[in-house]
């Protein structure tokens, strides 16, 4: 289990299996996202992770505070700072990111992202016009574990792209089949323009 500090206490991610045990109670679709859901997709761990992200729909946001009700929850609201989320409390769509923990001593443990959706379509936060059927959203891992579809994780990870993001595109990129790769390269034109990553994707 990796620590790190921020400005607002430390950081110590739970275990992948307790995020599984605690979400799996939850009656909405939800998904890991971050690095580890690359790490699903393609089958082993390959990299350390500073946090763990769980993806819910906004309009199922409620769940996580159903799941974790013992639990404090904080909005990042606006972006930058850290805010207390009030229970039955509806975020705007200008906040999609949720940090947890058990206690107001205790480390933060669990990331909770918020995406759009309309009907059955997934759509991207970051350009509106990138979307995907709900049902091509997400995967299950061997195990079972639901996990973030790797060419949407990777579409998010493409803006502003750091090391580990390339790593995880480098790992993703052989188990990401032709369709997923001719969409995340639409998908990147569409929100980025150029990007370093479509030769290796294929135009």
């Amino acid at each position: 289990m990796q620590r790190t500090e921020t400005p607002w206490g430390p950081w110590e991610p739970a275990a992948l299996s307790e995020v599984v045990r605690l979400f799996s109670a939850a009656r909405v679709p939800w998904w890991i996202a971050g690095g580890h859901a690359i790490e699903l997709a393609v089958g082993h761990s390959f990299r350390g992770h500073d946090d763990i992200d769980v993806l819910l729909l906004r309009r199922d946001q409620l769940a996580a505070q159903q799941v974790l009700p013992d639990w404090e929850w904080w909005a990042a609201d606006p972006p930058g700072t850290l805010r207390p989320w009030r229970a039955g409390e509806c975020l705007p769509p200008s906040v999609h990111d949720i940090w947890c923990r058990p206690g107001p001593a205790s480390p933060w443990r669990i990331q909770v992202m918020l995406d759009e959706a309309e009907g059955d379509e997934w759509v991207s936060r970051r350009h509106r016009a990138v979307r995907r059927p709900l049902r091509l959203a997400g995967a299950r891992s061997a195990t079972g574990v639901p996990y973030l579809a790797p060419e949407i994780q990777l579409f998010y990870k493409a803006y502003g792209t750091g090391e580990k993001d390339e790593r995880d595109f480098t790992a993703a990129l052989p188990v990401l089949g032709g369709e997923q790769r001719r969409w995340l390269a639409r998908s990147l034109h569409v929100a980025y323009g150029d990007h370093p990553w479509h030769d290796r994707l294929g135009r």
